[in-house]
């Protein structure tokens, strides 16, 4: 997964300016996209349309994320709303703060076809985000 362009930005001024990060928050939310929302890009660019559709908060601690090495994953099951109408061919993910700056987004390993009834999710450990 990439980082968003406002979110290199931040990490490049603490490094180099000793400018202080950011507060994200309590929570970080994640959305699902039809197509790449692009470094340029903010939680709603290509997000999801489907009735019932809505980004899901997760907590930004031990007990919403695991971090091991260079990677964190989601440490409980992340479970979107059940679609109750339309229908989405969800193709990347992003995980962003309250106000919409994506942090990282990236390409799906399979689209997800969402239709009536369908509720998406990631099993635990399966949102993997890795800094290389």
């Amino acid at each position: 997964m990439s980082k968003g362009n406002t979110t290199e930005t931040d990490i490049l001024a603490f490094i180099f300016n000793a400018t202080a990060m950011p507060s994200y928050g309590a929570n970080l939310y994640v959305h699902l996209h039809t197509a790449d929302p692009g470094e340029g890009g903010t939680a709603t660019t290509n997000e999801a349309d489907y009735t019932g559709y809505a980004a899901v908060s997760v907590s930004r601690d031990g007990a919403g994320w695991t971090v091991a090495g260079n990677q964190a994953s989601n440490t409980a099951e992340v479970t979107f709303p059940e679609c109750t109408g339309g229908a989405n061919t969800i193709t990347h993910a992003s995980v962003t703060t309250l106000a919409g700056q994506i942090l990282y987004s990236g390409a799906l390993t399979a689209p997800i076809n969402i239709s009536n009834l369908i509720t998406p999710r990631f099993p635990a450990g399966t949102l993997v985000l890795q800094e290389d």
